[in-house]
């Protein structure tokens, strides 16, 4: 690859990883305004499955529908565990806690899915991988507990906590589904599939819920929901696959350990969230075990 071309990789990939930071952000304003978040949810999906379709047609791919039953079950499934469940988590989690503490536990996403393909006879363990998954629980355990790392095992942490650390769970099984679904489907096709059944069900939700008044929304709320949708959805997923077949899936992976930095300082920033030295701390310890845990497999991508 030209060095231009690269270095605009890294820049991109960089620049992703800050709207994914900007998402907590954007969630926690969303969460804060609006009792009743799932509408808005529901048309952020609705909006990034629009762009990304229409990415997929300027592009000359078009777009297929699934061919058979096993193929709609992925994209339901899909949409469930990854837009739906996920959804859920992370707009009520928000209600409860902080943006930039809830980035931090999420944060430990990579260890979890490491963890879950050990288990599953997916991916082997070694004493790197342990010792990092150790870690990153550790420092999960002290953002979780507000500096407690003992609180969550005490049964003292709120619903906001085990709401996002439902994020975590939800996440671990989109990706796992989405494993199976790249056999199936193009990436940007998984995307647009999982962004519209996603929003079905949360659009079902958001009715089930009540209390949707779209006349009633801020601004702030309707530019929060616009950049989850175009920029935290699908300009940012775009340009992260686009990372991931030029760089290496470990390669590119390991940015996402940004993700919980920028959501910390644009918290800090936007929100005027402060987080005492504690959880702070636990957050460098959740940033340190992924890298441990992953920072193998970019290695071994460079040596193949």
């Amino acid at each position: 690859m030209p060095q231009a071309a690269q270095t605009l990789t890294y820049v991109k990939l960089v620049a992703a990883m800050a709207m994914w930071g900007g998402t907590w952000i954007a969630g926690r304003v969303i969460a804060q305004e609006l009792s009743a978040p799932l509408a808005v949810a529901a048309l952020r999906f609705v909006v990034a499955g629009l762009v990304v379709g229409g990415v997929m047609l300027l592009s000359g791919g078009g777009i297929a529908l699934p061919k058979d039953r096993q193929e709609w079950a992925l994209v339901w499934a899909l949409g469930f565990f990854g837009i739906f469940l996920y959804g859920l988590c992370f707009f009520f989690g928000l209600q409860h806690i902080p943006a930039g503490r809830g980035a931090l536990v999420v944060a430990l996403n990579p260890v979890v899915i490491v963890l879950l393909a050990w288990a599953i006879g997916k991916e082997g363990m070694n004493r790197r991988k342990a010792l990092g998954s150790a870690i990153a629980l550790a420092g999960c355990l002290t953002v979780i507990g507000n500096g407690d790392p003992l609180a969550l095992l005490q049964g003292t942490v709120g619903i906001g906590e085990w709401l996002i650390l439902g994020c975590v769970l939800s996440w671990a099984a989109y990706t796992f589904i989405g494993w199976r679904a790249t056999g199936h489907f193009s990436a940007l096709a998984t995307t647009l599939y999982a962004s519209f059944s996603g929003a079905f069900l949360l659009g079902l939700a958001a009715l089930v819920q009540g209390d949707v008044d779209l006349a009633g929304w801020s601004w702030r709320v309707w530019s929060s929901m616009l950049f989850l949708a175009v920029f935290g959805t699908a300009i940012a997923y775009t340009w992260f696959t686009a990372a991931v077949q030029q760089l290496g899936a470990g390669h590119a992976s390991v940015f996402i350990n940004l993700v919980p930095v920028f959501a910390v300082l644009q918290a800090a920033v936007l929100l005027d969230e402060r987080l005492g030295l504690p959880v702070l701390f636990g957050g460098l310890l959740v940033i340190a075990g992924v890298w441990l845990t992953t920072v193998q497999k970019t290695t071994l991508e460079k040596t193949a």
